[in-house]
Order: C-alpha cells, then sequence, then structure tokens
C-alpha cells in the first residue's frame, strides 16, 4: 500500500492560481510548494524595482533523457495551417520488456528509494534513479538545499497508474506513471530502461486546483500504450514541432494563439513582459533562450491526439547598458550568488520539463501545457 506523503511535504498554505502572481510585487515569500515525488520547488516573486535596485529571479515555470542529444533551437513552428499529412506513425511495435502491473511495481521502487535519497541528499543514491537533464536538475536542486542548510522534502505520491507503450527502434523500453493528489498536485514521471536499469527521465507537476483531468491514453487490444516519435503525424503539429513553438514563443515573449492559456504559456509570456519593460526602464536589457534537449516522447490519446514530453535548458541574461543601477537574483539563482547584487550582468540556467496535449489534425482545440519541472542549474553575475 503507498504510503501517505509527510506532512512537511505538503502545502505550507492553500496556492492561488498562478495567474494570480503579479511579478512586480517586492513581497519575496513562497506561496506555493511544488513537490515533484517529494521534492520541493519553491516558486517567489520574480521581479522589482525600488530605491535603485532590481530584485529579480523569476523562473517563469516551476515539473532529461537517455540520449544527450546536443541542444536544438527552438526555430521549427506547429504549422498555422495543418494540412493533411500521412497516416499517423504506429508504436505498436514489439511487446515491451514489462507489463502494466511490472511496469508499476519498478515506479513504486523507485518513489521509495528516491524518498530515501532526497531525505539524505544523497548524490551517489540518486544517480541510479535518474539520468540525463533529470539527474543533473535533482543534483542541482540538492546543491542549493546544501547552500541553504535546509532539507529536501520527501515523501511517495499516491493513485498511481501506469501506461507502457510497446517498444520500438527510437524509443525502446519506457513507460508512464501519473500521480494525483486532489488539491495538491498531478505528477506523471517518464521512466526509460538503460543498461543500468530503470531511470526518470522526464516528470512534470501541475499543482491548479482543480487540477485539469489528462486526455484517456488509447491502449490496443493488449493493453499497451501506442508511442509516437517526434516526427509523428496526423496532430496538429508534429511532437517535435509542438515542443519548439512552445518554446520559441517563451524565449520571443511573445503569445502563440495555437496554445490554450495557462501558466506555462501566456501567463508565462506576460510574466517576462513585464520583467523586461522594468528592466529597460532601469536601463538594463533581459536576453532570453530556451533551447530543446533529449528526446522528445509521445502517447497517443483516445481522442487521436497524443501527449508529449520535452525538455529544455533555457539561459536569461540581464545586462546593464547604463550604471547605477543593480540586479539581485532571487530563489533558488540567488542562494546560488549568495544574494550579492550585481552592477554590469546576471544570469540563471534552468532546466525545465514539460508535458503537452496535442489534438488531432483537423481539430479545433489548442494545444494545452499541462505541467512542467523547473530548477535551476547555475546563476553567475558581475
Amino acid at each position: 500500500m503507498t504510503a501517505p506523503i509527510p506532512p512537511r511535504a505538503r502545502h505550507r498554505s492553500q496556492p492561488r492560481p498562478p495567474e494570480d502572481w503579479e511579478p512586480e510585487r517586492l513581497s519575496a515569500g513562497p506561496w506555493r510548494l511544488i513537490i515533484r515525488a517529494g521534492t520541493v520547488f519553491v516558486v517567489l516573486a520574480a521581479v522589482g524595482i525600488g530605491l535603485g535596485a532590481i530584485r529579480s529571479s523569476w523562473a517563469p515555470t516551476p515539473s532529461a533523457d537517455t540520449a544527450s542529444a546536443p541542444p536544438q533551437s527552438p526555430q521549427a513552428a506547429v504549422p498555422s495551417t495543418p494540412t493533411v499529412s500521412a497516416a499517423p506513425s504506429r508504436g505498436d511495435g514489439a511487446k515491451p520488456a514489462v507489463t502494466a502491473a511490472e511496469a508499476k511495481r519498478v515506479h513504486d521502487r523507485f518513489q521509495r528509494e528516491l524518498s530515501a535519497a532526497q531525505l539524505d541528499l544523497d548524490d551517489k543514491a540518486v544517480g541510479k534513479l535518474e539520468q540525463g537533464l533529470a539527474l543533473e536538475m535533482t543534483l542541482a536542486g540538492f546543491e542549493t538545499a546544501r547552500m541553504r542548510d535546509s532539507e529536501v522534502a520527501a515523501g511517495i505520491w499516491p493513485g498511481t497508474k501506469v501506461w507502457v507503450p510497446r517498444r520500438t527502434a527510437d524509443t525502446g523500453d519506457w513507460f508512464v506513471a501519473a500521480m494525483h493528489q486532489p488539491g495538491v498536485a498531478r505528477v506523471t514521471d517518464v521512466l526509460v530502461r538503460t543498461g543500468k536499469g530503470w531511470r526518470l527521465a522526464a516528470s512534470t507537476a501541475d499543482t491548479r486546483n482543480p487540477v485539469p483531468e489528462l486526455p484517456a491514453i488509447a491502449v490496443d487490444a493488449d493493453g499497451y500504450a501506442m508511442s509516437l516519435d517526434e516526427f509523428a503525424s496526423g496532430l496538429r503539429g508534429t511532437p517535435k514541432q509542438v515542443a519548439l513553438a512552445h518554446l520559441r514563443s517563451l524565449e520571443r515573449a511573445t503569445k502563440d494563439e495555437r496554445f490554450a492559456e495557462g501558466p506555462w504559456t501566456s501567463t508565462a509570456v506576460r510574466r517576462w513582459q513585464r520583467e523586461r519593460a522594468q528592466l529597460r526602464k532601469a536601463g538594463w536589457d533581459l536576453d532570453l533562450s530556451y533551447r530543446l534537449t533529449g528526446k522528445v516522447r509521445a502517447l497517443r490519446t483516445a481522442d487521436g491526439g497524443a501527449l508529449v514530453w520535452y525538455s529544455a535548458r533555457s539561459t536569461e541574461v540581464r545586462t546593464a547598458k547604463r550604471p547605477g543601477t543593480t540586479v539581485t537574483l532571487k530563489g533558488s539563482a540567488a542562494v546560488r550568488t549568495a544574494n550579492r547584487p550585481f552592477a554590469q550582468k546576471a544570469s540563471a540556467t534552468y532546466g525545465r520539463m514539460y508535458v503537452a496535449h496535442v489534438p488531432p489534425i483537423g481539430s479545433t482545440e489548442p494545444i494545452r501545457v499541462m505541467g512542467d519541472w523547473t530548477d535551476v542549474l547555475e546563476s553567475h553575475g558581475t
């Protein structure tokens, strides 16, 4: 039986909807704890100008992969007008290495071992549970906790549901586990099979209350899910095109009308626009970069669409164009820079993971980003 999430891993207070957060506010108190399988992410107020100083740290979206593919700039876009394409690529290949019941046992063990590693801030232990960007983000979170001299909350998410796709040459063996704690969050984990065992490759959380339901996953006659490659057709855009379009919207701080309103799309864009405007008034520039990294993974949904998981590295660079005003980062980025004010340049790099529902071709429904995981990787300043 799944253990409950310990009290310290729960929210300290009822969170406000992400859309209510105003980055101009100067208060720096945390308003939300986002828990990913026990890991706590604290989202803070973003930017405020006062008495000659800018305090800025907003990480616009507070939820890795087997392949370490080179980062890709978000240049491709979702087609503005979908065109009729070939039949959707099929993922119903060889029988996977595990059944759904076996995959659930794998994930239950993963949760227990991850929780223990988090309690001890054990880099070596978590290195046997995660890989790629996911591992890098968790280790960065451990380092931030050490610098804060604080704990990382640990716990086990209840109500696990698992979907196992058939094996393909492109994706190998992998599966998705989804957990939901009503009033707290819904979490999705992507685990992949490697030569050293199963490893977490991606994870996302959605803390909206009530949290929107995930679309139903399509399964075949044997109960296996259908894996789609990153170039799969039959959707409003291929999985890779959708990922790149989302990242391009954030990088340019420009709303993409093909995506539904939400904390990781329109709200994030507005926050960047507000921060950029405030920085410019104070004589600073803001440059953003979002680069796709690792594999894009997708499962067919019962409506003919797809759930798509993708990861990115983002870098935000604030550069002074005239003297007289300083910038101090906030949140984890501030911890990494010992809360120092910077007069010339301040930068922060984040790991980011998302899950999005892409409707089938011909649908009038928007693309919905349905969760994320973000953690600072490094920050610097002069």
